[in-house]
């Protein structure tokens, strides 16, 4: 499951760089689903990253791979 998410956040990536942020994927929990990933750049202070990550990565990944049921944003 981490190879598959990890190629989807690569498709991800160069719209959030477009931005001036980043992502790195920190962990992927297969028995929880949950998707660890750390904002970089822009995206680490800016007030819009919870909707970035919510309704944009997570929606992504979950469309693209059933299995991950939430992702989350670490330190």
């Amino acid at each position: 499951m981490r190879e598959k998410v990890e190629k989807i956040i690569e498709e991800i990536r160069p719209m959030l760089q477009a931005d001036g942020g980043d992502i790195e994927l920190v962990d992927v929990a297969e028995e929880t689903g949950i998707v660890s990933v750390r904002l970089q750049g822009a995206c680490k202070g800016c007030p819009g990253a919870r909707m970035t990550l919510k309704m944009g990565v997570e929606r992504k990944l979950k469309q693209e791979i059933p299995e991950v049921t939430s992702v989350e944003a670490v330190g």
